[in-house]
């Protein structure tokens, strides 16, 4: 290795680094690797999900500011680097129909134009691999698919000096990999489920997988299983960082800690895009970058 292996991890809202791909972003750094969250939105329209924080007139009135205390906290844990892009979160719709977005929301933004701003990111801090979230959003969240879509446009725009000129966005690059966080799929949701049943434990999986069924979900191809268990510790704690959007007594804590690391010790990833030759499955994000750089 003559060159710094570069990480960049594209996220929605503050919270999202901390529940997708934490673990592994926490083992690289300890490799050495220089990790970089992006961060789309400020997720101001995210609703206070901790019921023990509910109610906070302070919270409710000062949410932006509290979930940015909240990320510098939780980035702090992982040992990461994080910017924002500074869009508007779009917020959930609920309803049939469902209402409209709101004006000036991140998932109403031009595509090609929003995903100028992270194409300076890449550019600016040069990543070989990047993570984000498949075209469903991981889940259907507009954000989560907003994310996407300005993923995979920056992927290549970053170096398409005509589409974003190197005076506005900065010198060209193109990064080599990218891949779909895939973390919460159905093989890690049934091992711990049937892991816990077999150990006399209730599950907190089970209506998951009443709605997998219930809504059809497509699976997805899992090529890349990163040892990362040794870390899980760590992801749980920059997670609870996160104080308004998770309860500590919830159901993301209800798995012990040594089962799951005896059950499904990786976290799981799609590639998307490779520019380098590797084959699968991986057990490394780089596979493929490291000799080429």
């Amino acid at each position: 290795m003559t060159e710094q292996l570069r990480l960049m991890a594209v996220h929605a809202h503050p919270d999202d680094e901390s529940s997708k791909g934490a673990a592994t972003m926490a083992k690289y750094v300890s490799e050495g690797v220089d990790v970089l969250v992006v961060t789309c939105t400020g997720g101001e329209r995210g609703s206070i999900l901790n019921p023990k924080l509910q109610g906070d007139p302070y919270i409710e009135e000062h949410i932006h500011e509290v979930r940015k205390k909240e990320m510098d906290e939780a980035r702090e844990i992982l040992g990461v680097k994080q910017e924002w892009l500074g869009f508007v979160d779009s917020g959930l719709p609920e309803g049939d129909p469902l209402p409209p977005l709101p004006d000036g929301c991140f998932a109403l933004e031009d595509v090609d134009k929003a995903a100028g701003r992270l194409v300076r990111s890449i550019r600016a801090f040069r990543p070989q691999v990047i993570t984000t979230y498949d075209e469903n959003g991981g889940y259907p969240h507009p954000d989560h698919i907003m994310t996407h879509k300005i993923s995979m446009v920056a992927f290549e725009g970053a170096a398409d000096t005509e589409k974003y000129p190197e005076g506005e966005y900065g010198p060209a690059y193109q990064p080599l990999k990218l891949y779909y966080n895939q973390g919460f799929n159905r093989p890690r949701t049934e091992a711990l489920h049937n892991a816990m049943l077999e150990r006399g434990l209730e599950s907190p999986y089970a209506e998951w997988l009443r709605r997998w069924d219930e809504f059809e979900r497509v699976e997805r191809t899992l090529t890349t299983h990163i040892p990362c268990a040794d870390f899980y510790e760590i992801r749980d704690k920059a997670l609870i960082a996160h104080a308004t959007q998770i309860d500590p007594d919830g159901g993301w804590f209800r798995v012990p800690m040594e089962l799951q690391k005896e059950v499904w010790p990786t976290e799981e990833y799609e590639l998307a895009k490779s520019l380098v030759d590797t084959s699968l499955p991986e057990d490394d994000l780089f596979a493929g970058v490291r000799d080429n750089a």
